[in-house]
Parts: structure tokens; C-alpha cells; sequence
């Protein structure tokens, strides 16, 4: 549902915003977004954009307002409500508002309002930040992710670059979320040229991008932008091979399709079907697996406890969550279920953790992210000791020697970056809105 409102019936303002968010009617619409004083205006980091995008906190939640025509703020909102009805990794639209004039009666651009992705975190202050082990391959497997599950969507990026792209931290991995849909395009399925154009067009950018990097003295002396470019094309082709490939089965070979399945679990993804088709000599089979879409553990996850996690948060929770059912058998003698084992586990072990984190240091990452670092943690102190270390004291010394000088990742603001023209008009590569922590404009 979306609620459609004007401020007056003399003004030609006119607001469409989706329920369950404000109704923004007393944001200034009558001023340009970059001569707003709002004390409502926040700073998050973001990349460059070719429009002005402002970031707002209100109703104790923040939104990217981005100035754009009216066609193209119409034209994302629908892509990325589509994005969100198939739950493809993408910022949430909220709503666009047109109709804008200043004082002296002039038009302004109209604006796109879209939800900030919390905890999320643009490729630049990834690479100014605290260090992420094996960046390189994470961004370019992250990235290689996100388009292979677009394009199975039969969605047309146009665009795909590391500026329009969010990430956030998954379990010692990246996960990666679109936040500039104004030049994709839905189709039923795409070509096997259409699915080249956009990974082309995804190569170069990426190759710019961390030149441009490479120029302000901001990318590591190990990574070559054109040898990870070309990283991005490889990661992409054997994923989307790995996903949709046909593979013949003859006599006594049926395990394979099996392990086929188990291959695609092991990714992250759900089969919906499989398709087997007797050969001509009607000795072999042929088999045709259809993806559903990625997230296999979390929703395996969410069902078990309710909690809503990325894919590789939900996997390192899984794998939690078996070790301790298996300490419960021991201790207790008979099998526990899976359902019994997670609700112990959420009610003994992950909320009481979580809980002896302080309130001020609790917010530096999301839940999930914390309590995997907290399993980091307490693995190394294991290995130092020699011996079993109980996660309750895990948490404690890792809050005393670790989490204090984490930067905060919901309170991240915009980092300059020396060297790179940040000039709106002056990118190629399209706008990022987004911004860290939430990301990006949408976000």
C-alpha cells in the first residue's frame, strides 16, 4: 500500500510515499536538498553520484532523499519495488516526490526517497577501514553474487559497478545489495548477450573504479584493477555455470545428482526442481537444475528461530546451534530435536551473549555480525589456552580488548577520498546513493 498526499490544495506537491514510513510532508521541498539546514540531516558515507543525495533520520529510522527527474525517480521506485517482491538483494523504495517548487515559484527536481540499509558500507570506506582480510576476492565474490542473482531474475543492470553497490559484513564474507536501479530493465529472461553486456559493462567499471582508487594512494599495493576485473568475469561465469549448466548422468553415476544439490546448498542456493530428460540412446539421463533463489541457510535459520540473518551469519549460526544440540545430547543423554536445540540455543547462548555486550558498544554491528565475532574470538582464545573457552567469556574479553576500538558502523560518516574527483556531474559510473552504514541512498 502506498499513501498518495499533498500539503495544501493550493501547492502542487505531491507525495507518494509507501505505508508504514512518514509521511515526510514537513521536510523543506520548497529548497533545492543541497541548501537544506535541516537538523534532521545526517552524513553518511556514500559514493559519488551524478545527483545530490541527502541522508534524514525521522520516526527514529533514516532515508537517502536523491534529486532526479521525475521519470527516472518513477521509473527506480518501480524497479525496485520489483527487486523487493522477488527478494533480490536491493534498498528499499519508500516513495518519490514531485511537484516541487521553490519560493519564487520555480520547478525543482523531483526526489527519490528510498529506506538506508543499516550496517551496510560503500567499497571505498571498506577499503579506508579496518581491515578486511582477502578484500579483493570477497568484493569481486560478493559482486559476482549479486549480478549472477539479477540476471537469473531476468533483470538488466546497465550499470553494475562497485559505486552502486552496498556492502555488508557476512560472517568474516561480504554480501552485496544494488542501490541504483535508474538503468536496469525487467525482462522475462535475459540472452546470453544481454547477460555479456552487462558483465561488460560491470568489468570496466570495476577496472575505473579501483584506478581511481589506486590514484588517490587508497588501494592496496596487491590489488590490480584490471586483473580483479577480470577476477569479476571468472567468478561470475563458473557460479552461472555452476547454477544452470545441463550435465548427462549415465548408469550408476545417479550420486552425481545428488551431490549436484548438495554443490548448490553449499552456495547458498535452493533447487525448486529438478529436471531429469532420457537421452536418445535411452541409456544416459540429462539433468536440469531450477534455482530458486540464494539463501538456503537463512531461511533455514529463520525458520528455526526467527532470526533474520544473511547467508553467511546464518550458516556460522547453524553450525553454532549443531555444536551445541551436540553438547546437549552428551550432557543429557537422549536426542534433542533441531527446533528444541535452537530455541535452547537462542535462549541460553545467543540472546545471554548479546546481552553482556554494553548498550553503547552493542550497536558497532549488527546482532548476527557480533555474535560471529564473538565465536571468532573465542576460537582464537581456545587455540592460545589450549583448551574449551566458554562463549560467556568469550564475550567478555573480546568486549574488553576488541570491540572498543571498532569503529561504529551505524555511525559512520563520509570519508574523503584525496585524489578522486567527488564532482557529481564527473562520473561515468553512475550514483551510488548509498550510504555506509545504511547505505546507500536507498538503503
Amino acid at each position: 500500500m502506498q499513501l498518495v498526499a499533498a500539503p495544501s490544495p493550493a501547492s502542487s506537491l505531491h507525495l507518494v510515499i509507501r505505508t508504514g514510513n512518514p509521511d515526510f510532508l514537513d521536510f523543506p521541498w520548497d529548497q533545492p536538498l543541497a541548501a537544506w539546514q535541516d537538523p534532521r540531516l545526517v552524513d553518511y558515507a556514500k559514493g559519488v553520484s551524478r545527483h545530490v543525495v541527502r541522508f534524514v533520520t525521522t520516526d527514529g529510522r533514516a532515508y537517502a532523499l536523491k534529486e532526479t527527474s521525475l521519470h527516472l525517480a518513477e521509473r527506480e521506485y518501480g524497479l525496485l519495488r520489483d527487486l523487493a517482491e522477488e527478494a533480490l538483494p536491493a534498498v528499499e523504495a519508500v516513495g518519490v516526490v514531485r511537484g516541487r517548487t521553490d519560493a519564487d515559484g520555480e520547478p525543482l527536481a523531483s526526489v527519490l526517497i528510498t529506506r538506508h540499509l543499516e550496517f551496510s558500507l560503500p567499497y571505498r570506506t571498506l577499503f579506508a577501514g579496518r581491515g578486511v582480510p582477502d578484500l579483493r576476492s570477497k568484493l569481486i565474490d560478493a559482486l559476482a553474487v549479486l549480478l549472477v542473482r539479477l540476471h537469473l531474475d531476468g533483470f538488466f543492470w546497465g550499470d553494475c559497478s562497485l559505486s552502486n553497490v552496498l556492502f555488508r559484513r557476512d560472517a568474516g564474507a561480504l554480501s552485496a545489495y544494488l542501490v541504483d536501479a535508474e538503468t536496469g530493465e525487467r525482462h522475462g529472461t535475459l540472452s546470453d548477450g544481454q547477460r555479456g553486456h552487462d558483465l561488460v559493462i560491470a568489468t570496466e567499471n570495476v577496472a575505473g573504479e579501483l584506478l581511481d582508487l589506486g590514484s588517490a594512494s587508497r588501494l592496496p599495493s596487491d590489488v590490480d584493477p584490471f586483473e580483479t576485473a577480470a577476477e569479476l568475469e571468472r567468478r561470475y561465469l563458473d557460479l552461472w555455470d555452476e547454477l544452470t549448466r545441463e550435465e548427462i548422468v549415465r548408469p550408476g553415476e545417479r550420486h552425481r545428482v545428488e551431490d549436484r544439490l548438495r554443490r548448490l546448498n553449499e552456495l547458498g542456493f535452493d533447487v525448486e526442481e529438478v529436471e531429469v530428460v532420457r537421452t536418445a540412446g535411452g541409456g544416459d539421463v540429462r539433468v536440469m537444475a531450477r534455482v530458486l533463489e540464494e539463501g538456503h541457510h537463512s531461511r533455514r535459520l529463520a525458520a528455526l528461530t526467527g532470526l533474520a540473518v544473511q547467508e553467511n551469519q546464518a550458516r556460522r549460526l547453524l553450525n553454532d546451534i549443531d555444536g551445541y544440540r551436540a553438547w546437549l545430547q552428551r550432557a543429557n543423554g537422549p536426542e534433542v530435536p533441531d527446533a528444541v536445540a535452537a530455541y535452547r540455543w537462542l535462549a541460553e547462548v545467543f540472546e545471554p551473549a548479546l546481552a553482556r555486550v554494553p548498550d553503547d558498544l552493542r550497536s558497532k554491528l549488527h546482532p548476527a555480525e557480533l555474535f560471529h565475532e564473538i565465536l571468532e574470538h573465542r576460537w582464537y582464545m581456545s587455540e592460545e589456552r589450549d583448551e574449551d573457552v566458554d562463549t560467556f567469556d568469550a564475550v567478555d574479553d573480546y568486549v574488553r580488548s576488541e570491540l572498543p576500538e571498532r569503529t561504529g558502523e551505524m555511525t559512520i560518516l563520509e570519508l574523503p577520498l584525496d585524489g578522486v574527483d567527488d564532482d557529481p556531474g564527473d562520473e561515468p559510473g553512475g550514483e551510488l546513493e548509498g550510504a555506509e552504514p545504511g547505505g546507500g541512498d536507498d538503503g
